[in-house]
């Protein structure tokens, strides 16, 4: 599935050249995660398996992030210095897509580690279709813009003076002593063209009716409006019938269809937790694990949500899935995970996701994003690559003693089945009027 050996890759004295490589490695890298995705479901998590997972890891948590540094902190800001004209008015609108690409696409990375980092242990076969294709359709998107437009201006705009600077600044990020300085000759892109940029009066007629668009929302009254939206429901229908007899398995039943169906974020769910004045308070939180034990999440213990689930041990869950027009509302006891099931959950995240759970103390006040980014890279020196789960950061597993099925129906005539557990530990089950 995956290619063991690489392209042989251009010298740094071609920087473009070389961050051009890197998509190429990236579209490798793309393809072997949908050969996986295609794999899994005959071979389970075998050894191809567990090697592509493993290369596919590899090459997200470490190289691409060290791509996405290059043309943050080098190649962009270097484009603008010299831009005029054209060329800055392409940029000013380029340059934040591009940043925002890179934020979305290590937010999707996210659970894509996770299930990768399982399969490539072995403990797991699961891979998101929907997860897989959103990341890979944004990659390629986001490197046709930079191929089209960033880098051909670059090539362009950047004399030897500018292509040494940035060789040499990428060759530091990796820890290569960087080559003396020398003319830098320029590369072709494939197909020996280069994309013309967007005119000055394209970007200004962009920018304008994006300020007429906000103008004519702003003028909508919504709060007038809000009671005329409205959707009738009838996809499907639940019946007592139908549903098993305890309701983990039916809400795995349930999550398997929602994954089936691609379901934006069905592990997304909100928790309500509730004060010592009796207030309650709710945010959205993945959902990492469920099981006959229940329903686990994990988060700072001193944040709002922990500070208060002391207090108050007692919370409720909601999973809504609009496509499949279902929700399911769950409540119960909740109690800390183990120490060892949190270091097991920490050490599968992502890099930076592990070194932001030390930077960030969850929910208290900070004076400005500048000092929260400083926290992180104070955290990042100090702990580089190995960075060990804080004290204050753990589990939360939610032990139900009532979870409720919703399912829309025409009319607002919904069907409603409740399951509420018993002393003995065994489930009642019962229909609700809607």
């Amino acid at each position: 599935m995956n290619e063991l050996l690489p392209d042989p890759a251009p010298d740094f004295d071609q920087p473009v050249a070389v961050l051009k490589h890197c998509h190429g490695r990236i579209r490798k890298q793309l393809a072997t995660l949908e050969k996986l995705l295609a794999h899994l479901p005959g071979h389970g998590a075998d050894q191809q398996a567990r090697q592509a997972a493993s290369a596919v890891l590899k090459y997200f948590e470490k190289a691409a992030h060290l791509h996405h540094d290059d043309e943050e902190q080098d190649l962009i800001p270097m484009l603008r210095a010299v831009a005029q004209g054209e060329d800055a008015a392409t940029l000013q609108a380029l340059a934040p897509v591009i940043l925002q690409d890179h934020k979305d696409m290590d937010a999707m990375w996210q659970d894509l580690h996770e299930q990768l980092t399982m399969i490539a242990d072995g403990s797991g076969t699961q891979l998101s279709s929907g997860g897989v294709q959103r990341f890979t359709q944004r990659y390629l998107g986001h490197m046709e813009r930079e191929e089209s437009m960033l880098a051909p201006m670059a090539l362009r705009l950047f004399g030897p003076e500018q292509m040494t600077r940035l060789s040499q600044a990428m060759q530091r990020r990796r820890g290569i002593e960087p080559t003396p300085a020398a003319t830098v000759p320029d590369v072709a892109m494939p197909g020996g063209s280069v994309a013309a940029p967007a005119s000055t009066a394209a970007a200004a007629a962009l920018a304008a009716a994006a300020s007429a668009a906000a103008a004519s929302a702003a003028a909508m009254s919504v709060g007038e409006r809000v009671a005329d939206l409205r959707k009738d429901y009838g996809q499907a229908s639940l019946d007592e019938r139908d549903v098993a007899d305890d309701p983990i398995q039916q809400f795995t039943r349930w999550f398997e269809e929602a994954l089936k169906a691609e379901v934006n974020e069905p592990n997304a769910m909100g928790v309500s937790t509730v004060d010592e004045r009796g207030r309650p308070s709710s945010r959205i939180v993945l959902v990492k694990q469920f099981d006959a034990r229940g329903f686990t999440w994990y988060t700072n213990y001193a944040s709002q949500k922990g500070q208060q689930l002391n207090g108050n041990p007692f919370a409720a869950l909601l999973f809504f899935w609009s496509e499949l027009e279902r929700q399911v509302r769950i409540e119960g006891r909740v109690e800390r995970t183990s120490a060892e099931e949190s270091d097991k959950y920490f050490n599968s995240r992502p890099l930076k996701s592990r070194l932001s759970a030390i930077a960030s103390h969850q929910s208290a006040p900070i004076a400005s994003r500048a000092a929260l980014e400083h926290n992180y890279e104070d955290v990042a020196r100090q702990f580089g690559e190995t960075p060990q789960r804080p004290h204050d950061w753990g589990g939360f597993r939610l032990v139900p003693e009532r979870i409720e099925f919703w399912q829309g129906r025409r009319s607002r005539f919904h069907d409603r089945i409740v399951y509420t557990r018993q002393e003995d530990g065994s489930w009642t089950r019962q229909r609700l009027q809607p």
